[in-house]
C-alpha cells in the first residue's frame, strides 16, 4: 500500500477526524526498558490522551515514564507471580490479550513483538500494528528458542506442541490487523514471509539530540544492552580476552554470569574487560561519546544502540545482517564483519582505524532516525489511512 507523498496535512495538529478520534495504545508488556518501550513513549507523546493496554507492568524494571501514565493491565497483573514470572504464563497470553476491552476506540495502535497485535477491536475502528518483528520464538527463532532453554528434557518435548498452537493463533491475530508498520526493511520482509501481509517501514525513533560528540581521547571499545543470548556479546568477550584491548560492557541480563566466566583467566576477570551493569542515561551518553567504536555483533531487527553510538559521532563495527545493514554505511559510519565468529570480530578490531572517520558526518547520518522523522512518517501513514 503506497503512501501519497503529496498529502501533507498535519493530522496531529489539525486533522479533524484523527485529532478527534478516541485512540488506544496496546503494548505486549511493560517489564523492561528497551527500544520497544522508547517507541511506545513516542507514540504516547503523539497521543497523550490515549490509555496504554498491556499484559503487566513491572514498576521496578520498566521506564519511569510509564509510572505516571494511564495503564490498563490484564488479569495477569493480579495472579501470584504474574508480574515477577510473567514468562510462565505464556499459554495464557493470547486469551488475556483478547480480553483487553477496546470498545468505543476509533483508532487502536498496537506496539508488538509478540501478542498485542491480537487484540479484538470494534468493527468500525482501525487497527494499526507497529511491528518490531513477527514473534521470534514462534517463527524466525523457533528452533533455537526450544534448543536454548535450560529446562527439563520432557518440557522440551512438550513445548513444540504448545508453540504450534500459539503459531496458529499468531497468524490469525496478524490477519485481523488493518495496517502493518515495520520497524525495518528486515522486519518488512519477515512480515511478508510469515504473515503474507504488506507493510510500510518506519524506523524507530532515537533521541539524537540527547547525545553529543566528545573530543576526549578514545581508549576503549563499547558493547552493551540487554545481556541475552541473541545479542552475542560472548563474541566480543572471547575476542577481547585474547586481544587484551580495553572493552566496556553495559547492561544487565541472564547472560551476565556466563559472560563473566568467559572473561576469566585463571579464575579472575581479565582487567581489560569491564562489566558496568545497569548505567544511567547520562553515563551511557558519556560511554558512547568516548569509545573508539561501538560493537554490534548480533543480528538485530533494527538496533537502536547502534544509532545512539552514531548520534555520538562514533563508528559502529557490526555483524553484516539484519537492521545494521540498513543503518550502518560501510566506510562512512562503520564497518561490517561477515561471519558471526569471534575470530572475525577480532580480525576487524586489529585492522580498525578510528582516525579515518568523521564524527560530524556520522552524527548527521544518525539524524535520519530522529524523533521528528519518526513522528513525520507516522503522520503520513495515519493521514493516508484517514482518507481510505
Amino acid at each position: 500500500m503506497a503512501i501519497d507523498e503529496n498529502y501533507t496535512t498535519n493530522i496531529f495538529a489539525q486533522g479533524e477526524q484523527v485529532s478527534n478520534a478516541k485512540v488506544a495504545l496496546v503494548h505486549d508488556h511493560l517489564a523492561q526498558d528497551g527500544g520497544a518501550e522508547r517507541v511506545l513513549m513516542t507514540l504516547k507523546e503523539i497521543f497523550p490522551a490515549a490509555p496504554i493496554f498491556t499484559l503487566i507492568i513491572d514498576k521496578k524494571n520498566t521506564n519511569k515514564f510509564f509510572l505516571d501514565q494511564e495503564i490498563r493491565t490484564s488479569y495477569l497483573q493480579k495472579i501470584p507471580l504474574g508480574v515477577k514470572k510473567y514468562q510462565w504464563w505464556l499459554a495464557l497470553m493470547p486469551f488475556l490479550t483478547e480480553r483487553h476491552n477496546l470498545t468505543g476506540y476509533d483508532l487502536v495502535i498496537s506496539s508488538a513483538s509478540a501478542f498485542s497485535k491480537g487484540v479484538i477491536t470494534s468493527p468500525f475502528s482501525r487497527h494499526i500494528c507497529y511491528c518490531y518483528t513477527p514473534t521470534r520464538f514462534l517463527w524466525s527463532d523457533a528452533y533455537s528458542y526450544v534448543e536454548g532453554l535450560k529446562v527439563n528434557p520432557l518440557i522440551k518435548i512438550i513445548l513444540p506442541f504448545t508453540l504450534n498452537k500459539l503459531r496458529a493463533w499468531d497468524k490469525s491475530a496478524a490477519d485481523k490487523v488493518d495496517f502493518f508498520i515495520a520497524s525495518s526493511q528486515t522486519v518488512k520482509d519477515r512480515i511478508k514471509k510469515y504473515y503474507q501481509r504488506d507493510s510500510q517501514v518506519v524506523y524507530p525513533p532515537v533521541d539524537v539530540d540527547n547525545f553529543y560528540i566528545s573530543n576526549h581521547p578514545k581508549k576503549y571499545y563499547l558493547a552493551g544492552g540487554r545481556l541475552v543470548p541473541y545479542k552475542r556479546i560472548d563474541l566480543a568477550v572471547k575476542a577481547f580476552v585474547r586481544l587484551g584491548i580495553p572493552l566496556k560492557i553495559f547492561g544487565v541480563g541472564p547472560e551476565m554470569k556466563y559472560l563473566k566466566n568467559l572473561a576469566c583467566l585463571r579464575g579472575r576477570v581479565k582487567n581489560n574487560i569491564e562489566f558496568l551493569g545497569k548505567v544511567s542515561d547520562k553515563a551511557k551518553r558519556d560511554l558512547f561519546a568516548n569509545c573508539l567504536a561501538y560493537l554490534n555483533p548480533q543480528e538485530e531487527d533494527f538496533g537502536i544502540t547502534a544509532i545512539e553510538a552514531m548520534a555520538s559521532g562514533r563508528p559502529v563495527i557490526a555483524y553484516q545482517a539484519g537492521g545494521a545493514t540498513e543503518t550502518v554505511m560501510a566506510g562512512q559510519t562503520g564497518e561490517f564483519f561477515e561471519e558471526q565468529w569471534w575470530e572475525e570480530l577480532a580480525d576487524k578490531i586489529i585492522r580498525f582505524d578510528e582516525t579515518k572517520y568523521n564524527p560530524e558526518l556520522i552524527r548527521n547520518h544518525a539524524k535520519n532516525f530522529s524523533l521528528d522523522n519518526f513522528k513525520k512518517r507516522i503522520n503520513e501513514i495515519l493521514s493516508y489511512e484517514n482518507r481510505h
